[in-house]
């Protein structure tokens, strides 16, 4: 069964954080293309998950970092209390990875309670690249 087609989201390192809409509980693969400065760092793992992302495999530039900041902000937005499985935002990091295997495994193994049908591709650089990672996304 062939995964529905990611969005796509293009930001540059300094852009103001958009409305996420038409998503509620999503996957995230955020291709980190360019670096951040640590508080934005901060700032887009907050939106992130206060938009609904649930799962987040982290690619790129400072994927450890990033795989850091979202569990401290997943952890953060429940005040840092116990949740149940299905409301648990799992965290990967994958800075050893080709950006190929990390959409093979967003589409094929990175499995949450809640069943997660949408995915969001969050791209950080200076240029976008749609055409290129929506077709690397829907060859993996």
């Amino acid at each position: 069964m062939q995964s529905p087609a990611p969005k796509y989201l293009h930001l540059r390192p300094d852009a103001d954080l958009p409305a996420l809409e038409g998503l509620r509980q999503f996957k995230t693969v955020l291709v980190a293309d360019a670096e951040v400065q640590q508080t934005t760092m901060w700032d887009i793992s907050r939106w992130l998950i206060e938009s609904g992302c649930l799962y987040a495999l982290a690619w790129g530039q400072d994927s450890e970092q990033w795989r850091e900041a979202l569990e401290d902000a997943a952890l953060e937005a429940v005040n840092y209390e116990e949740v149940p499985e299905e409301r648990r935002v799992q965290v990967t990091a994958h800075e050893d990875d080709d950006l190929d295997e990390v959409f093979w495994f967003a589409q094929h193994r990175a499995a949450h309670p809640a069943d997660l049908k949408e995915t969001l591709i969050l791209h950080i650089a200076d240029t976008p690249r749609r055409e290129e990672l929506e077709g690397q996304y829907r060859d993996a």
